[in-house]
C-alpha cells in the first residue's frame, strides 16, 4: 500500500494527455487506436508511479521540513530508500519491456520519457528555468506518445499547446510553492522571485492562448477536419485559462494542478464541456 501511495495515483490524470492523439485524428470511437491508447495510458502510468519513487528518493531530506510532503512513506521512514530503489526499479524494468511489447516507437518514447524524468529528479530541477522546461517536455513526451502508438500525425500547434500549457501549470506550481514555504522547501525556488513567475506566466499565459487561437482556425486544422468551427471552443480555453490563474492567485491553489482541476467544479465542468465540444465539432 505505501509503494502505491509512492506512485502517487491521484496525479496520473495527468497521463490523459495520451489520449489527445486519439481524439484529433478522430480515431476515439475506433475499437483497436482505443485499446492501444489505453494500454499506454496504463503503461505511463505505470511508469510516470515509479519515477515518483526515485523523486521521493532523491528529495527525502527536503521532504522532512515541508508540511506536506513530509508525511509521504519515504520522508517518514515508513518504506527505506533501499525497498524504493528496488521497487522502482523494478516497475520500471517491466514496464518499459511491456511497451516495446506494445510498440517499438511507443517504447523509445518511453525511454526518453523516463530518462528525462529521472534526470529531473536528481538533477534538472535544481536548474532555475530548466526545471519547468523540463516537466513541460514531460508533458509533451506523453502526447507523442500517444501518437506514435496510433501511428497519426498530429498538428505541430497541437503540441505546441500542450508544451505551453504543461509550462504555464508548472510556473503556477513554482509560484505556489514560493507564497506557501519560500526558498526553503525546494532548492531551485531561491532563484526565483514571486515578480519573476508572474512575468513568466503572464507570457506563457499569452503564449497559450494564442497558439490555440491560431491553431484552430489554421487552413491545415480547417482541411484536415473539414470544419471551421473550432474556433467555438475558444471560450472555454479562455475560461479555464483565467480561471486557474484566478485559483492560483485569489485562493492560493496550484501546488497540485490535478488536485485543483478536481476540486474546483466549475474548471472540471469547464474541461469536460470543452472535451465535449471539441469531440462534437471534429467527429
Amino acid at each position: 500500500m505505501n509503494i502505491l501511495l509512492l506512485m502517487r495515483p491521484k496525479q496520473w490524470i495527468k497521463n490523459l494527455v495520451i489520449f489527445a492523439a486519439l481524439i484529433f485524428s478522430k480515431n476515439l470511437f475506433a475499437l483497436e487506436p482505443f485499446i492501444k491508447t489505453l494500454l499506454g495510458f496504463l503503461l505511463i502510468c505505470l511508469l510516470s508511479g515509479a519515477i515518483y519513487l526515485f523523486n521521493d528518493i532523491a528529495d527525502r531530506e527536503k521532504d522532512k521540513t515541508h508540511p506536506l510532503k513530509s508525511k509521504r512513506p519515504i520522508a517518514d521512514d515508513r518504506i527505506s530508500v533501499k525497498n524504493a530503489t528496488i521497487g522502482g526499479s523494478l516497475i520500471c524494468v517491466i514496464t518499459l519491456a511491456l511497451s516495446y511489447l506494445l510498440n517499438p516507437e511507443f517504447f523509445l518514447v518511453a525511454i526518453a520519457y523516463a530518462g528525462l524524468m529521472i534526470g529531473y529528479s536528481f538533477w534538472l530541477k535544481k536548474l532555475v528555468i530548466i526545471d519547468v522546461l523540463v516537466i513541460a517536455m514531460g508533458f509533451l513526451l506523453r502526447a507523442v506518445a500517444g501518437a506514435v502508438l496510433i501511428k497519426v500525425e498530429i498538428s505541430v500547434w497541437l503540441f505546441i499547446c500542450a508544451f505551453l500549457l504543461a509550462l504555464f501549470l508548472a510556473l503556477g506550481k513554482r509560484r505556489h510553492e514560493l507564497v506557501l514555504i519560500g526558498a526553503q522547501g525546494r532548492e531551485v525556488l531561491s532563484h526565483y522571485s514571486s515578480e519573476i513567475l508572474d512575468q513568466l506566466i503572464s507570457v506563457t499565459t499569452a503564449a497559450v492562448l494564442v497558439a490555440y487561437i491560431l491553431y484552430t482556425v489554421s487552413a491545415e486544422t480547417v482541411v484536415k477536419f473539414q470544419t471551421k468551427w473550432l474556433v467555438l471552443t475558444i471560450p472555454f480555453v479562455l475560461y479555464g485559462i483565467f480561471r486557474y490563474l484566478w485559483l492560483v492567485y485569489q485562493k492560493k491553489l496550484g501546488e497540485t494542478p490535478e488536485k485543483t482541476l478536481l476540486v474546483d467544479k466549475s474548471l472540471l465542468a469547464d474541461v469536460i464541456l470543452w472535451i465535449i465540444s471539441v469531440i462534437a465539432i471534429i467527429t
